[in-house]
């Protein structure tokens, strides 16, 4: 049961990177489609995809592209690591060594969120996923096999929570 829960954790939230504090302006988007997720009696988050024109076609063509959660659960980094590389695992898209050195990077820069904590991920125009914490840009991720491969953790049709996806994609 712990494995399933932090499996699922990961379609909470898998990047908070290394914290900066700063207050980061984030572009005026639309909101594609939103959603919660729950698991069983538990709810862990609610979830919100927005983009310039409040659609989404696929990541080359819709960016910025943000993806943000508000928590209903504390989650600690340790599950966000495995239930993000598990999920990985699951779409079979990265190999081993890319799922490997990504966990590493995140473990050395993540921490655990807290019940009511908003976490966004936003996808530039140049390919760099930047996360922000409660509206505090944290970090980013500048390899351009991250991004696809952390957006599809929700977005992808094989997504392990189907039902979100398509709350998400609403507006498609």
């Amino acid at each position: 049961m712990r494995n399933l829960l932090v499996s699922i954790a990961a379609l909470g939230f898998a990047a908070m990177l290394s914290f900066s504090g700063t207050v980061a302006a984030m572009p005026t988007l639309t909101t594609v489609g939103e959603g919660s997720y729950r698991y069983f009696f538990w709810h862990l988050y609610e979830a919100r995809l927005a983009s310039p024109d409040g659609k989404f076609n696929d990541y080359q063509q819709t960016s910025p592209l943000l993806l943000e959660l508000t928590y209903q659960r504390d989650i600690s980094k340790e599950q966000f690591i495995d239930a993000t590389v598990e999920q990985w695992q699951k779409l079979g898209h990265t190999n081993e060594q890319q799922q490997a050195s990504w966990a590493q990077t995140l473990a050395l820069i993540w921490r655990d969120v807290k019940k009511g904590d908003r976490l966004a991920a936003l996808l530039t125009e140049q390919g760099i996923v930047q996360f922000y914490l409660n509206d505090n840009d944290i970090g980013s991720v500048d390899d351009k096999a991250f991004a696809p491969a952390f957006f599809d953790i929700w977005l992808h049709p094989d997504t392990t929570a189907p039902k979100l996806r398509n709350q998400l994609l609403a507006a498609n």
